[in-house]
């Protein structure tokens, strides 16, 4: 068995992640606890505590990884190209993320704090960048509205893109057209910018 003076206090955490994350991906959130991810790595719970005041503190920084591959992957998706198709880009980007790592994606729902309500101010800047990325080109859609009134757009849109990305994930669409998900996800924002630029002809 490996020794806590083997490895450095951030490789150790590394270690730590990364045996977090696959036990994730095996048994679901239910499957994590202290000991088994000591156990993966050679070290006894207690050292794991060393690193982590708890279970809830891990979980809080498996999610903040994730929300950093998200946002930059919703980076990378940006294109020069209209708003709309920005928007329909970012959707895509999250529902194929969530295809493709549906364990840590999920997570980031499942989790609750055994604690506390409020999240972790690190994990509440990621969430509040991950937004503003949707409500750039919001805003430049409608130039009218105010910042308030662009942030509860933003949240509103994307809680639908999440409804159906969550619903294409656990596989109840009940649809049995190809790309349907797809299709969904632009009708939802075409309808949704529809009543949003409203007051700009132009759009």
């Amino acid at each position: 068995m490996a020794r806590r003076n083997d490895h450095t206090k951030e490789e150790l955490r590394e270690l730590a992640l990364n045996a977090a994350e696959a036990l994730v991906a095996k048994e679901g959130l239910s499957g994590l606890s202290a000991r088994k991810v000591a156990a993966s790595i050679g070290y006894s719970a207690g050292s794991l505590y060393q690193l982590f005041a708890s279970i809830d503190e891990l979980c809080w920084e498996l999610n903040s990884r994730t929300l950093s591959v998200l946002l930059q992957q919703l980076v990378e998706s940006e294109q020069p190209c209209a708003a709309q198709e920005q928007l329909n880009a970012y959707a895509l980007c999250y529902y194929e993320f969530a295809i493709r790592h549906t364990s840590s994606w999920s997570l980031l729902f499942e989790h609750k704090s055994s604690t506390c309500d409020a999240l972790p101010v690190k994990l509440t800047a990621q969430i509040e960048d991950l937004f503003a990325q949707i409500e750039r080109p919001l805003m430049h859609l409608n130039k009218s509205k105010t910042p308030k009134e662009v942030a509860l757009a933003a949240k509103t849109l994307w809680s639908g893109v999440h409804g159906i990305t969550t619903l294409a994930v656990n596989r109840k669409l009940f649809l049995s057209i190809d790309g349907a998900e797809i299709a969904m996800l632009d009708c939802l924002i075409s309808s949704f910018l529809e009543g949003w630029c409203k007051e700009k002809p132009a759009c």
